[in-house]
């Protein structure tokens, strides 16, 4: 494994597309992806692991079934495995996943929005 800098913000200049997360590093069997996401997702769950979300630039709500936490920039949520959710952004929002290898997107949805998994940029 090389040890080279990673630009975040050069990579989010890769690529305009939304809900389709790209990997940028992996730590063991983790995956730090990024994301451009505005609009609503769908509904679903990870059944098989957490899953972290960290604001790097714009504002996201995740709504649970009974609860919705609202995220800006500079902070994070894990979403326990298993917990239903559905991230909501007003306007474009830039974040960062990290979770394991072979997540894919949308969960035990398998919907329209389900992206290729382990695209790299």
């Amino acid at each position: 494994m090389e040890t080279n800098t990673i630009n975040i913000t050069e990579k989010f200049k890769l690529f305009s597309d939304h809900w389709s997360p790209k990997v940028i590093a992996e730590m063991n069997d983790y995956q730090f992806k990024l994301a451009k996401v505005e609009g609503e997702f769908v509904w679903h769950a990870h059944e098989e692991s957490d899953e972290t979300c960290i604001i790097i630039d714009g504002e996201l709500t995740i709504e649970f079934r009974d609860k919705s936490v609202h995220l800006k920039k500079g902070e994070m949520c894990v979403v326990p495995k298993g917990v239903e959710h559905k991230p909501v952004a007003k306007s474009e929002c830039q974040i960062m996943l990290i979770e394991p290898k072979g997540i894919v997107n949308t969960g035990d949805a398998g919907v329209e929005k389900t992206a290729e998994n382990d695209v790299w940029i």
